[in-house]
């Protein structure tokens, strides 16, 4: 199936790690001229080695998604090389997983910063070009945790669920431009391999050293019986992000092997 994502830009915020790296190299495969815009340049650099090797078009950027006035300076520079902005992938995530009462407001900052305010920040600076051009997908990665909560995991899970409930607001703000906006939330998704996170990679949970014992406890939530993988994230984004999901806008995916049925 032809996506229709050929020569269109598309900048993945976070897009040089784990689920970030899938949808990166995801969406060059369809021939959209890739932008990595993430805090690990170093990562993001082996992905673009990585898709220049397959004849794909990729060229990375470093950023720090929480700062404002960096991620505005950021997406005038794709817009200056590229003409356009034509996707947005959202990807950043954090968490430190404990109890709520054991948390800390320095905590509650840095959490809300990375998973959410990042996003704001993204949005708030790209939409502007959008509506101007009267188009634009805009795609971004929250957590079923947003939706139903998790143990342990209360402001991460707060602030995903404030991704969701922004990007319905701004959807039907910005549907009238032809603006589409919408959601996937992944459930456990492992590294296919240490190679596939950089430093930043935010994914400090510790699964590629799990006990074949906990992998199968783990496996046994999921109807489908198994972990995700981040190529089932990024073929969803994908999708999401092209022209067959153009009556699609405001939605909520989860993509999690049937963890969560909302």
């Amino acid at each position: 199936m032809d996506l229709g994502l050929k020569d269109k830009t598309a900048v993945v915020v976070g897009g040089a790690s784990n689920i970030g790296r899938a949808i990166s190299l995801r969406l060059a495969k369809e021939g959209a001229n890739l932008v990595i815009a993430d805090i690990d340049r170093k990562q993001a650099e082996k992905v673009v080695e990585t898709v220049k090797a397959s004849g794909g078009q990729a060229t990375s950027m470093m950023m720090d998604a929480t700062h404002y006035d960096e991620v505005k300076g950021t997406m005038q520079k794709v817009v200056d090389q590229f003409k356009n902005i034509d996707v947005l992938v959202y990807v950043v995530g954090w968490d430190s997983l404990m109890l709520f009462v054991d948390t800390t407001p320095d905590l509650w900052d840095k959490i809300i910063n990375i998973n959410y305010k990042g996003m704001m920040n993204c949005c708030h600076s790209i939409l502007p070009h959008m509506i101007e051009r009267k188009a634009g997908a805009i795609v971004s990665i929250a957590s079923d945790a947003g939706r139903m909560g998790e143990f342990r995991e209360g402001v991460y899970a707060g602030a995903k669920g404030a991704i969701i409930a922004l990007t319905k607001t701004i959807s039907r703000e910005v549907g009238r431009y032809g603006i589409r906006l919408n959601v996937v939330c992944p459930g456990m998704t492992p590294p296919a391999s240490p190679e596939a996170v950089g430093e930043y990679g935010g994914f400090g949970m510790g699964f590629y050293e799990m006990p074949p014992e906990m992998v199968e406890k783990a496996t046994k939530l999921y109807p489908l019986r198994r972990l995700g993988k981040p190529e089932d994230i990024a073929d969803s984004v994908a999708f999401l992000a092209s022209d067959c999901a153009s009556f699609i806008t405001g939605q909520t995916l989860s993509v999690s092997g049937g963890y969560t049925m909302i």
